[in-house]
């Protein structure tokens, strides 16, 4: 995670008795109001809404475990639906939490830390019993923990404690994909990344690193392209990167946004794979083995990633929210096909 700036205090939890007194109602009216059980006249519903809405209030998950009332419901909340891998990561949760009887409310985030801090605002609104989490920041992350909702965070981790956390080893992933293609004989390789503010991105790129420095071969900058940093559109980028190292053999894509990118622009030149470009994917999505020739690519053991980070979680809810964080690290594998073989020439 980057580091620097100010350190944020515990944000102050708003009340019932806070919303009730801005109100100007009993506690027990205001209850009444928002659970919408009981009758309360419409203007005084309508009053009490509109101070919990000010004050930001969300319902006490703590005090409503305590109680031992269940919603059977889970939160997922993801970044970006239109990618393959979320979409399987879904279907992990859901295989594990529909056996055990909960119903799954899947939110896209859509990158976005704003819409996430809503989506967990309404997460605790619906009284959920646990929210799974691709964080996209701290935000949504922090509010739910502060408010007592059992927390799992997949794929990356905000590093707001007391929450568990289940991720993929990117760095061990990406070095076997780098040492893969120097194995066959590459030394001008190049990285194209799309972010690396998460642990994701930048152990990706630790591990082509780390592949270059124990084979002896210099890691330039010119040869790394993060298009988080870039301001053009991403294929354009992608574009000028291998016009301006032409002596580059091999490719290797951080994920599968990317790896698209560098697959397409390739074939839009009329670029040979592998014969004048060898290519490596970390993400193995079924595209990759559809076309010719198929990608080499780190697998990643995504369902199992659902499946084990829904674990975690309901033996966090089980638990009342309490008890030690868990972190769980899978492993990938590569996947060799024939988008990588020795340079020619």
């Amino acid at each position: 995670m980057a580091s620097g700036g100010p350190v944020r205090g515990k944000r102050s939890r708003v009340t019932l008795r806070d919303v009730a007194e801005s109100a100007g109602t009993s506690r027990s009216t205001a209850s009444r109001a928002l659970s919408g059980t009981g009758y309360v006249a419409e203007h005084i519903k309508e009053r009490v809404q509109a101070a919990a809405d000010r004050l930001g209030y969300v319902p006490d998950v703590s005090a409503r475990t305590l109680k031992g009332r269940s919603s059977g419901v889970i939160g997922l909340l993801v970044s970006d639906l239109r990618n393959q891998f979320y979409a399987e990561l879904a279907a992990g949760v859901e295989h594990t939490l529909s056996s055990e009887g909960y119903q799954v409310v899947l939110v896209d985030d859509h990158g976005s830390a704003e819409r996430a801090v809503d989506a967990a605002r309404a997460f605790l609104a619906m009284r959920a019993d646990g929210v799974l989490i691709a964080p996209v920041g701290r935000g949504a992350t922090e509010l739910l923990v502060e408010h007592g909702m059992p927390v799992t965070e997949v794929d990356r981790r905000s590093g707001v404690r007391g929450c568990d956390v289940v991720t993929i080893d990117s760095r061990a992933g990406a070095r076997a994909a780098v040492d893969h293609l120097l194995a066959l004989g590459h030394r001008a390789i190049g990285v194209v990344v799309d972010e690396t503010f998460w642990d994701t991105g930048r152990d990706r790129l630790r591990g082509y690193r780390a592949a270059l420095r124990a084979a002896g071969v210099t890691a330039g900058r010119r040869h790394v392209l993060d298009l988080g940093h870039t301001a053009r559109p991403a294929p354009e980028e992608v574009s000028r990167f291998l016009d301006a190292e032409p002596t580059l053999t091999a490719v290797f894509a951080a994920n599968n946004v990317v790896a698209e990118l560098v697959w397409l622009e390739l074939k839009r030149r009329g670029v040979s794979v592998p014969d004048q470009y060898s290519l490596v994917s970390f993400d193995d999505l079924p595209w990759m083995r559809m076309v010719d020739p198929g990608v080499t690519a780190v697998r990643q053991p995504v369902f199992a990633m659902g499946e084990r980070a829904a674990g975690l979680l309901l033996e966090r809810v089980r638990r009342g929210g309490g008890g030690r964080s868990g972190s769980v690290v899978l492993e990938p594998e590569l996947a060799v096909r024939d988008s990588t073989s020795a340079p020619r020439g």
